[in-house]
């Protein structure tokens, strides 16, 4: 063989082992101790005319205008806004001082916090108002540290009610994840009871046509099985039979529709869920339920719907009162409250909430610790071994797996199945080739190897292969 060709050989065989070497190894991203994703990043930007701070991430983008109370304005989530920007406010601010002399509340959209009980009487706040809980200026600091990224927001006090907020909001640069820590403070000189509420301005407009709201949009909560309201839910304002309202399964279902309505749930689970099913993304903000604590109004969860309403007018006559986008714009308000708590001069009191965006298909039906349900897992028996199915949306990034118990083995059987990513719908329809088994459950194991929970369990129809056949 000539001495050039030999060169050239031995170079190709030395590039394929070092090619082959580096498959072998671990992914330079997974290695112990190094980095998987790239830092979150915290951003001084320009929002609809507003000065305002953004946290991101690979998936996520938070907007932030401390002018406007503290305000959360936007969450997108891969390139999907799902909060409610009111278009007749953009870059506008109308101070409270200002806005209270016309009796206007301001509502620009977006997240904020609110007291409760709310009403006309003593001990309560008159709400929703343009006040400085409602719209005064916060200052704000960020800093980003470890693979976190956090904004914290300072709130003024409030000599009618004798509030003070503040909340910091953190991201990590390794999931869409976004937690939220809100602390309500007794700036008076005097004891106080309030509840803090988290209250969030959802989108409901339908993307395609504006002018239109979205046909297919609906919020989930599990009802609470020793409910003390009616059927599981207390309807507090608009129409007792709102067709927009159901229970099935154990869960509240509230499918949006153009009438007013507020509705109260008593729910324990400490989850709800804003599920676009025309986009396929959902949102779920999870919580701490108190057993024993007192809930206002025992309240734990509040739905408002914007949208037209009947009153009477001056000559007594009903008539259809906000019937155009214009004069009340398109969204749903998702309420969670915390328990009632008295605080004395200059105590505080921290509630913590977290949401967990994702994809969803058709049929939600469940959340479970690694993400939410829409065509729960199932198994069956084919000539090929346990077919397994499902559809399902993940919370972190990372790799699904099934463990698979028999009966008088000790340990289960584990199988890879498929990476997967928060910003895809999970379908699953995949074979495992075995002949036994009894039981099986899907688990998440995100980017880092930390097991996340379940997707789906379930027992598995027959024992083997010969005693039952999928249909």
């Amino acid at each position: 063989m000539p001495r050039n060709e030999r060169i050239r050989l031995v170079f190709a065989q030395r590039l394929a082992l070092v090619v082959t070497t580096l498959i072998a190894l671990p992914s330079a991203g997974f290695a112990a101790g190094s980095p998987v994703h790239a830092p979150c990043r915290v951003n001084a930007v320009k929002f609809d005319g507003w000065d305002a701070e953004q946290l991101s991430n690979e998936w996520l983008r938070l907007t932030i205008v401390p002018q406007i109370g503290g305000r959360l304005m936007q969450v997108e989530f891969a390139g999907h806004p799902y909060l409610f920007v009111n278009p007749k406010y953009k870059g506008k601010y109308i101070a409270p001082a200002e806005a209270g002399k016309t009796g206007r509340w301001i509502n620009y959209g977006g997240d904020k916090l609110w007291p409760l009980p709310e009403g006309q009487e003593q001990g309560q706040w008159p709400g929703p108002i343009s006040d400085v809980l409602d719209d005064g200026e916060y200052s704000l600091t960020t800093r980003a540290q470890d693979s976190h990224c956090v904004a914290s927001l300072q709130g003024p006090p409030d000599p009618a009610t004798g509030l003070q907020y503040s909340r910091e909001i953190t991201i990590a640069s390794d999931s869409p994840e976004i937690s939220f820590h809100a602390t309500m403070k007794n700036a008076s000189e005097h004891p106080i009871y309030w509840s803090v509420q988290s209250v969030t301005q959802y989108d409901t407009a339908d993307s395609q046509n504006p002018a239109d709201y979205n046909r297919n949009f609906w919020a989930v909560a599990p009802v609470n099985g020793n409910s003390a309201y009616y059927g599981g839910y207390h309807v507090r304002a608009g129409l007792a039979d709102d067709p927009s309202f159901s229970v099935t399964g154990g869960l509240f279902r509230l499918h949006w529709l153009y009438l007013e309505n507020e509705v109260w749930l008593d729910s324990v689970a400490g989850w709800l869920a804003v599920v676009d099913q025309a986009s396929g993304y959902s949102m779920v903000e999870t919580f701490q339920h108190a057993a024993e604590a007192e809930y206002p109004g025992k309240a734990s969860i509040i739905f408002y719907k914007n949208g037209a309403a009947l009153e009477l007018n001056d000559r007594g006559a009903p008539t259809l009162r906000s019937v155009k986008p214009e004069q009340a714009p398109y969204y749903m308000e998702a309420e969670v409250n915390s328990p009632m708590v008295r605080l004395a001069p200059k105590e505080s009191y921290a509630f913590d909430t977290i949401w967990r965006p994702t994809r969803a298909g058709n049929g939600f039906t469940a959340v479970n610790p690694a993400g939410v349900v829409s065509r729960a897992l199932s198994a069956c028996w084919s000539t090929d071994g346990l077919q397994i199915s499902g559809s399902f949306g993940v919370f972190f990034p990372g790799k699904l797996k099934a463990y698979v118990s028999d009966e008088g083995k000790a340990e289960p059987g584990v199988f890879s199945l498929k990476n997967v990513d928060p910003r895809d719908i999970v379908s699953l329809n995949q074979n495992l080739s075995i002949q036994t088994a009894s039981r099986i459950s899907v688990h998440l194991e995100d980017d880092r190897g930390l097991d996340r929970g379940t997707l789906g369990e379930v027992q598995i129809p027959g024992h083997n292969l010969k005693s039952a056949e999928c249909k």
